[in-house]
């Protein structure tokens, strides 16, 4: 018997699955799209027009391509294996017989998907304040953004179907209002592209800068791995899963283009990097008046509500897989009458609560950002290794390999020379999960001699 005989193929049923599948195309892009176009386009878009200005709309496209090569091995793997338990379960069905390994990507990937959770439902709280004529306190946005977090672990310990309707009505309206601010900006920009490119005598390293700012882009797509965690939804999951994930990362590229190319035509670059966040909120007051800021106010609300519920889906039944099999608290495995993780569901918003009473919720989402282009590049490992199984073809994935590994390097390098600090938190933060991770797989070792 080979190490591969004990994984279900295409043709074997997966330990995890269930028989209800709620979820069509439409629901599996609005979960992708739901994790990526969230906090991560307000953020990242002020740190980008810093570094390279004009060349921003580029950096994202780079971005969307990295997100691509990235999502390949997700979709080979995701077909192969059909397991809920996604980055999780496909390296340790790939590597099998080290139960510390196991345990540690598991427990990375889910702080990961926390950390997220937390900036996401801060970013809500912090413009749905900001509609009122009040200089909201700390603890008011706390209070808020805790609210939000408890309504949508709701949402999803209720149903898998009314998630998925909530979650398409949430994506495809901020994608909506997002694409009209995006043209009307285009529209109302007073400069051109030529006027707006650098005087520089160093093109070489202005082209680094932009390799170092996609790198960064890959905080806005990650998400787009949430629709492996639904393949217990999932009917025809052959078809279903590629072209679902793979077309939230071309629509998720095409929105931060459009609306990365209208910031710079329509807003001062002074003002972008200020406000950062708010820029383009900023921006759209300016170009359309009152009713401008407040769409675009209602956009980024729909945009974190989506991006909370699609996280807290899929990293909620990530969840219950690892719990599963002694990685995590077995209460987590628990399923409802409905096999919802519930138990996962209401931990990972706790934990996410707890996050943003503790505070500096930056530093958490880059340790996100960081994780899941490490894990992203572990997944094409994965893919691989095993490509004679997932039928991956050899060149997309070592391309795959290369640019993830670059981006890994390029963004450790920009935290390095601009946040030093930062990177000791961050490595302190990685310690003591590998420490929590190494506890539990001695534990399960024990358990299960």
């Amino acid at each position: 018997m080979t190490q591969f005989d004990s994984h279900p193929t295409r043709k074997q049923k997966s330990p995890h699955r269930h028989r209800d599948k709620s979820l069509g195309t439409p629901e599996l892009i609005a979960i992708a799209l739901g994790g990526m176009v969230g906090g991560g386009i307000f953020t990242v878009l002020g740190i980008s027009v810093g570094m390279i200005g004009v060349f921003t709309p580029l950096a994202f496209l780079i971005g969307g391509a990295v997100a691509l090569l990235a999502s390949y091995s997700y979709v080979k793997l995701g077909v192969y294996f059909k397991d809920e338990g996604a980055s999780y379960a496909f390296f340790k069905k790939t590597f099998p017989g080290s139960h510390f390994a196991a345990s540690l990507i598991g427990w990375y990937v889910i702080f990961g998907f926390i950390s997220t959770l937390a900036i996401y439902a801060y970013t809500f709280s912090a413009y749905f304040l900001s509609s009122f004529d009040w200089d909201a306190p700390t603890w008011a946005r706390q209070l808020v953004a805790i609210a939000m977090l408890s309504g949508f672990a709701l949402i999803n310990s209720w149903s898998v179907k009314g998630m998925g309707k909530l979650e398409d009505f949430l994506v495809y309206g901020k994608l909506v209002i997002l694409a009209i601010i995006a043209f009307v900006l285009i529209n109302y920009a007073d400069a051109s592209l030529p006027e707006l490119l650098p005087d520089t005598d160093q093109p070489l390293a202005f082209g680094f800068q932009i390799l170092i700012v996609a790198a960064l882009t890959f905080v806005a797509y990650e998400g787009f791995q949430l629709v492996a965690n639904a393949v217990n939804e999932i009917d025809d999951v052959e078809r279903r899963l590629p072209l679902g994930m793979y077309s939230a990362i071309v629509i998720a590229a095409s929105i931060y283009f459009l609306i990365a190319l209208g910031a710079v035509l329509a807003i001062p670059f002074e003002q972008i990097i200020e406000n950062k966040e708010h820029a383009l909120a900023a921006g759209t007051s300016e170009a359309l008046g009152k009713w401008g800021l407040y769409l675009m106010i209602l956009g980024a609300l729909m945009a974190t509500s989506s991006a909370v519920s699609g996280t807290l889906f899929g990293a909620s039944r990530q969840m219950a897989v690892i719990a599963e099999d002694g990685y995590f608290p077995e209460p987590l495995a628990k399923r409802s009458g409905r096999h919802i993780p519930v138990y996962a569901v209401i931990t990972m918003a706790t934990a996410a609560s707890v996050l943003i009473l503790v505070g500096n919720l930056k530093m958490l989402v880059e340790f996100g950002s960081i994780t899941f282009l490490w894990v992203s590049l572990l997944m094409a490992v994965a893919n691989y290794r095993i490509r004679h199984l997932t039928k991956a073809n050899p060149t997309i994935t070592i391309s795959a390999i290369v640019g993830l590994g670059l981006a890994s390097v390029l963004i450790l390098y920009y935290e390095v020379r601009h946040s030093p600090a930062t990177v000791f938190v961050i490595i302190g933060l990685y310690l003591a999960l590998t420490l929590s991770a190494w506890l539990y797989a001695r534990w399960h070792c024990r358990k299960s001699k």
